[in-house]
């Protein structure tokens, strides 16, 4: 969804709809990684085999069931063949010397069986694209429809804007918004519930009254808060969606800096705005999320790679998708070479080095890099992405792999928030403290 997102030039906020190519480079991966089955952790030795003589069978069962060449069929039935012979008579082998076959067994077959899958593959993803593009006609149609009930213009005129300097203000939507229907709210212990038309949609409450602190200092058009409770159970109802309606499905792509680090940001890089945060995981008031007509209301400045700042001092944990990462870089960099302001990112991105990622690759090189720190893993944390509906105990996370800390700033920017010695200690400190450790409710 986030790749496709980069490139899609639709109307939908969420649903791709405009998109070249039509087969999505990342879910195509995704799926081709899971060709002929999925792969698991393994942690005992009876698993382990299992896992050899699933990937052996489905690995048969897919060379005969798709079109191949002969010497395809001929090199993965050899293989396996061979495995199953010597499952057959090996009774002494270990975990490892499972794992140690399988990965020959990967070697072997994976890229015949991969060209086998290629063209079944590009048609699964071309077909939920063109899903997706009827679901984004349908919208299209009942938005329309709303508009048209409550006589208001379906388009207006962009007014002139003069170049010139002026605060950031929270995103505004360009025609009035339509009446919205009434929802139910009822408060379980400590979880709000509000509920549209038999759908419920929970949060905490210390969550709702961030809600509400920040509805109140970003929303214009209803200053009686009667618009507040559909508004927040559009926000959830979103986010859900994005994620998924499973437990904790999908809630990486929410995953933030602990308070205690972002208090350091603040105080020794004037850090005061999250480039990549939403109404739900969000520190300061200032912040991009992907969806401006949702969560202009609580505060949004947009979708980053639409947000051109001239001046300020910024904080970006992108979602880890390579494409949205490799965009930010290209749009950090635009910003830094156009604007003679003092200007500053400090990115969080993960330091995968097999293979490195074009965005950290393009970072390290950059002409901006004022000072890379490497933060090891498990050494340092991140908040939870289901923060807002999740226990205390598990509101911080161990970070499984190193985060690299890139400082991308133009000349003033470095003249003014520059990476010292002293300053890169102390952010070197907070980011090595437990959040467990700090109480924090609502942020």
């Amino acid at each position: 969804m986030l790749e496709r997102k980069v490139v899609d030039k639709g109307s939908d906020p969420l649903l791709p709809s405009n998109c070249e190519p039509v087969v999505s480079p990342s879910m195509f991966r995704e799926i081709m990684n899971d060709i002929p089955i999925r792969l698991s952790r393994i942690k005992f030795r009876e698993e382990a085999k299992r896992l050899l003589f699933k990937y052996a069978e489905a690995a048969r069962r897919l060379i005969e069931s798709r079109s191949a060449s002969p010497d395809s069929r001929k090199v993965v039935k050899w293989n396996v063949e061979d495995t199953f012979s010597w499952l057959r008579k090996d009774h002494s082998a270990s975990k490892e010397d499972y794992m140690d076959r399988l990965e020959h067994l990967r070697r072997q077959c994976g890229p015949h069986v991969s060209a086998a899958a290629k063209d079944s593959v590009e048609g699964i993803c071309s077909k939920i694209y063109h899903i997706s593009l009827e679901y984004v006609k349908r919208i299209r149609e009942k938005h329309l429809a709303i508009l048209k009930e409550n006589n208001i213009p379906e388009e207006v005129e962009a007014p002139e804007v003069e170049p010139r300097l002026v605060y950031c203000y929270p995103v505004r939507l360009a025609v009035p918004a339509p009446p919205v229907p009434s929802v139910e709210m009822h408060v379980e212990n400590s979880v709000v519930c509000i509920r549209y038309k038999g759908e419920m949609v929970k949060v905490s409450r210390n969550y709702f009254s961030k809600l509400w602190l920040l509805y109140r200092y970003s929303c214009i058009d209803d200053s009686a808060f009667e618009r507040f409770l559909p508004r927040v159970w559009c926000l959830l109802r979103r986010y859900q969606m994005m994620f998924g309606v499973g437990l904790y499905e999908g809630t990486g792509l929410q995953g933030s800096l602990p308070v205690h680090v972002f208090e350091a940001l603040h105080r020794l890089f004037g850090v005061s705005f999250e480039c990549f945060a939403s109404p739900l995981n969000c520190y300061f008031r200032q912040y991009c999320s992907a969806f401006p007509d949702t969560d202009g209301y609580f505060g949004s400045r947009g979708p980053c790679l639409d947000f051109s700042p001239l001046s300020g001092s910024f904080e970006a944990n992108p979602p880890f998708c390579e494409e949205l990462m490799d965009a930010m870089v290209s749009h950090f960099e635009k910003l830094l070479e156009s604007s003679p302001e003092p200007l500053s990112f400090i990115v969080f991105i993960p330091e995968w080095r097999e293979p490195p990622t074009p965005a950290l690759t393009r970072m390290e090189q950059s002409r901006f890099k004022r000072h890379q720190l490497v933060l090891p893993a498990f050494e340092h944390e991140y908040r939870s992405g289901s923060q807002h509906v999740c226990k205390k105990e598990e509101m911080h996370y161990k970070a499984v792999h190193n985060t690299a800390v890139l400082f991308l700033q133009n000349e003033p920017g470095f003249a003014k928030w520059g990476p010292t010695p002293e300053r890169l200690q102390e952010l070197g400190a907070a980011c090595r403290q437990s959040g467990r450790s700090h109480s924090s409710s609502g942020s």
